[in-house]
């Protein structure tokens, strides 16, 4: 019995501590989950500008990140670092925020779920690029099996793709932008640190994230219910900051191809969200599409990479 509870031991302990990057990319996942449902929210009714939405909760993320780095006395990027990020920032502080803040105003949470499940197969090949990880083949076929459930089973739910829309391809680019910052942010954690790296990259938005909510505001001046501005809220502490934090950090330990797969079930949460916050229709395919989603991630994560 003593031996056999040792070899559990010896099995056991490796499955957990080999894959913290992906316990810290799930927990980041779980974050992003909800932005989609709470945009939707915050801009549906029209009380808040899609452009205060997209540039507003980046100014107040930039406050909390403000003061985090002078707190702890982080030192500053250098060199091509500042390069680096200038990417995630144009990426994930600008573009992604802005783009899908002004798709969601005529397009469902379900409809943007869609086009968002492309963004774990596209953040794995920009960072394969970047960084010269080699998947093996196996990683590749359940990424492709993953993002094709994903894909299908946010079509079903979304009511499939009408033709392609102006928010449809609003929430293409914010994918590829998306993509661009996930993959550099990640490198970049592994030196610079992981909320370090939002921090800066928001610090470094700030002036033109600024000027965007003035605009905003001397355009349309926000007048939103409660629920909305709670939406607000969540969108600026947690999809602009606290997520990234985990999530930079899951990709900065890595391997990066592999926790961005952890993403494919970001989809199946945010069309839940969506039907408890939205009163969406939810049905049999939301459980036999999630566990679809969901095994063809957990074994494209478990994929080890060539040389790893």
């Amino acid at each position: 019995m003593n031996g056999n509870d040792t070899a559990t031991l010896k099995i056991a302990q490796p499955l957990l501590l080999r894959r913290p990057g992906l316990w810290w990319g799930l927990l980041g996942v779980v974050a992003f989950s909800f932005t989609m449902p709470l945009t939707r929210v915050a801009v549906g009714h029209g009380h808040m500008s899609a452009l205060f939405v997209g540039s507003g909760r980046a100014v107040i993320a930039a406050v909390f990140a403000a003061v985090a780095l002078v707190v702890t006395r982080q030192r500053m990027p250098r060199g091509g670092q500042w390069l680096q990020v200038a990417i995630v920032a144009a990426g994930v502080v600008l573009g992604f925020p802005l783009l899908t803040s002004f798709a969601m105003t005529t397009a469902p949470a379900s409809h943007g779920a869609v086009v968002i499940a492309i963004l774990p197969a596209a953040t794995a090949v920009i960072a394969v690029l970047r960084t010269g990880e080699r998947p093996t083949r196996g990683f590749w076929i359940a990424a492709a099996a993953g993002t094709a459930a994903a894909l299908a089973f946010a079509v079903v739910q979304g009511g499939g793709f009408g033709g392609l829309s102006v928010a449809d391809l609003l929430l293409f680019t914010a994918v590829l932008v998306c993509a661009l910052g996930y993959a550099e942010g990640g490198m970049l954690s592994r030196t610079l640190g992981s909320w370090q790296t939002i921090s800066w990259a928001l610090l470094l938005a700030s002036p033109v994230t600024i000027a965007l909510a003035g605009i905003a505001i001397a355009q349309q001046p926000p007048a939103a219910t409660p629920v909305e501005w709670g939406a607000f809220a969540y969108l600026a502490a947690v999809s602009m900051f606290l997520g990234f934090i985990a999530w930079y950090r899951g990709l900065a330990i890595g391997p990066m191809a592999q926790v961005s797969q952890a993403q494919l079930i970001q989809p199946v949460m945010s069309i839940c969200w969506a039907a408890l916050l939205l009163r969406e229709t939810i049905g049999w395919t939301t459980i036999l599409g999630g566990v679809a989603v969901i095994a063809c991630a957990l074994f494209a994560v478990r994929a080890r990479n060539l040389g790893a």
